[in-house]
This record gives C-alpha cells, structure tokens and sequence, in this order.
C-alpha cells in the first residue's frame, strides 16, 4: 500500500489517468470543504513512492474531477462557487478555461468515455449542464427540480446520461430523443423502491450521493446514498425495482465505482471510514432482488472516505481511496478480497 499525505487538504475526489497508469489525480478542499481554498493535486507513482508531480490552488473548494478523453495532460474541476475550471498540467498556477453558469456548488463533473468531445456537470441548483471544452459556453441544460450530487454519462452510448438527487430518484436521459416538455428526460426510477417479488418493509426515501455505470452490461447502474444500502438496476426493467441490495456500511455511501475488468465486482466509498468492495451476485446467477455480498473492507482511513477509483491498467486489483483524513491511500483489492 502507498500513502500521499495532502497536508492541509482533505480529500473529495480521486482519478486515475486514462493514459498513464502511474498518473493520479485528487481533488481536495481546505476546512472539510465548509469553507476555504481548494487544491488539485497532480500525483506521480514512482519508485519511491508517490510525489507530488504539480499542484493547482483555487479560491473555493473542490469537489469532483474528470480526466479529459481526448487530451492526456487536461482535467476538469467541480467547484463550490459553481465554477468549472479546465486544467492543464504542463501549465502553472491557473485553468486554460472557466465557466460559471450554475448557481450552486458543483458536485460531480464526468467526461463523456464515447464521444469525447463534451463532459457533464451536475449542480446543487438542480441541472445538469453539458459542455465542450472549446466553447465559453454550456451545450444544453437538463433540469432535474433536485439538488443532484452525481451525474455520469454511459461507458455504452454517447446519448445517454444519468443522475441521482436528493429526491432519491435516479433519471436517465436521452440526447437523442426530442427536446420536448420532458428535456429528453426517459425515465425516473425511485431508489428506494423494493423487489416486487419480495416481501420486505417499505424504505422511506434518502438522499442518494453516488452512482455509476456497468462497465460491461450496458444496462446495469449501481446507485446509493445515505440510507447506507448499495442498489443495482437495470433500466431495461425499472418496475421490478433493485436486481441486488448491498447492506453493510454503517453512514452514508458516498462513492460507487465499477469494476473496469470484472463484471460484477463493484467498490464503495463510505462515511464509515471503509472502502468495500463487492460482487452483485451477477456472476453466480443471483435471482431478482438476492443479496450480492461483500468481498472484503479496507478500513485504513481515519476519516470520512469520499472518493475511489480503479486503475485501467496492469493486474486487475489496483485501486486508490481519499478521505477527510488528509490521505491519499493506493492499494491492492485482492490483498483485502484475501484477508
């Protein structure tokens, strides 16, 4: 396991580079994010350890990243002053480009994996925004009427882009469709909806924090949030509510991130200081509604974990978690997947 301490920082979201598999990115802010600067950190795997490779200061807090897909040296930033600001790390001090067009903070940014061209934003205004990094400003604004925490485009299809909200519903929406009353708004699905062929006691609704995108079933999304429960669905069948239910972390769930080499294996990120990784049952045949299970837990945070992500290359199992805990951990699933 490697540790980077972001002294003074604590830690809202980490990213692995699409190109370089010794390249990380974490977005932090100063005071837990209430108030304060924020900092990018630009972090390099060596030998060694991890360095600080470079360092970018903004005048708010940050919350989310999003590598760009089409240039290896640009990311974009989510910001608590509703700023998105554009990064290039073969440049100092300052962004190649800002937009500010929400009116709240800005709580997940997600660069678009098919057509590479456009990224989206999400906003406690209740929109989400698509943009191009070479025009000033956005493409088009979806309205959500709730304050949206993760917004992501499908790893499948250029056109189709989720949320989850405060609501505790999850929407999908098609750009391909017409920009009618709905704005290509397709479907609203109640995350705490039950199995329909299960008899358990209903869940009043809770904000949902985090969701993400099967990387090998186009039409499977994981979603969770504060009632704690990790929920995978599939859109093809939104009536018969969640395939698997995942019990386990004692807060909040703050960050889901599929698996990019195993189809049914899935990590979390929790207020109870873990990262858990688990198996949605998929690989085993789970009927509809079965509980998945968990693989194993890393509790090495001292503090709120709030971000996670995968590496895309070399052996499967390498991943990295931040906290409020100043801490940057690197580490092996299958290290805790075996313990």
């Amino acid at each position: 396991m490697l540790e980077f301490r972001t002294q003074g920082f604590n830690g809202y979201a980490v990213k692995y580079s699409p190109f370089f598999d010794s390249r990380i990115a974490v977005a932090s802010s100063a005071n837990f994010g209430l108030v304060g600067n924020g900092r990018l950190y630009i972090l390099g795997l060596t030998p060694k350890g991890i360095v600080a490779e470079k360092c970018f200061d903004t005048q708010d807090s940050l919350y989310d990243l999003s590598w760009s897909e089409v240039h290896e040296n640009q990311l974009v930033t989510a910001a608590g002053d509703g700023s998105i600001k554009l990064f290039d790390t073969n440049l100092d001090n300052f962004p190649v480009q800002s937009w500010q067009e929400h009116k709240r903070e800005v709580f997940s940014v997600h660069w678009n994996l098919i057509a590479k061209d456009t990224f989206c934003s999400s906003s406690w205004d209740g929109t989400i925004k698509i943009w191009s990094p070479t025009r000033n400003a956005s493409i088009l604004t979806l309205p959500t009427h709730s304050c949206t925490y993760s917004a992501s485009f499908s790893p499948h299809s250029p056109s189709l882009l989720s949320s989850v909200s405060s609501d505790s519903h999850l929407r999908l929406f098609d750009l391909r469709t017409p920009p009618s009353a709905s704005n290509h708004l397709t479907l609203t699905l109640p995350l705490h909806s039950n199995p329909t062929n299960k008899q358990q006691p209903s869940l009043p609704p809770s904000e949902a924090l985090t969701h993400d995108w099967n990387k090998y079933r186009p039409t499977i999304l994981a979603a969770a949030g504060v009632d704690r429960l990790i929920r995978t669905f599939d859109i093809r069948s939104p009536a018969q509510g969640p395939i698997a239910t995942l019990p386990g972390h004692d807060y909040a769930v703050r960050k889901l991130a599929w698996s990019p080499h195993l189809p049914d294996v899935l990590l979390s990120a929790s207020y109870d200081m873990t990262c858990r990784v688990w198996t949605d049952g998929s690989a085993m045949g789970v009927e509809m509604g079965e509980e998945g299970r968990q693989m194993g837990v890393m509790g090495l945070h001292t503090e709120f974990v709030t971000g996670v992500d995968w590496c895309l290359f070399g052996a499967e199992g390498w991943c990295a978690s931040c906290g409020w805990d100043e801490r940057l951990l690197v580490w092996d699933v299958r290290a805790i997947m075996a313990s």
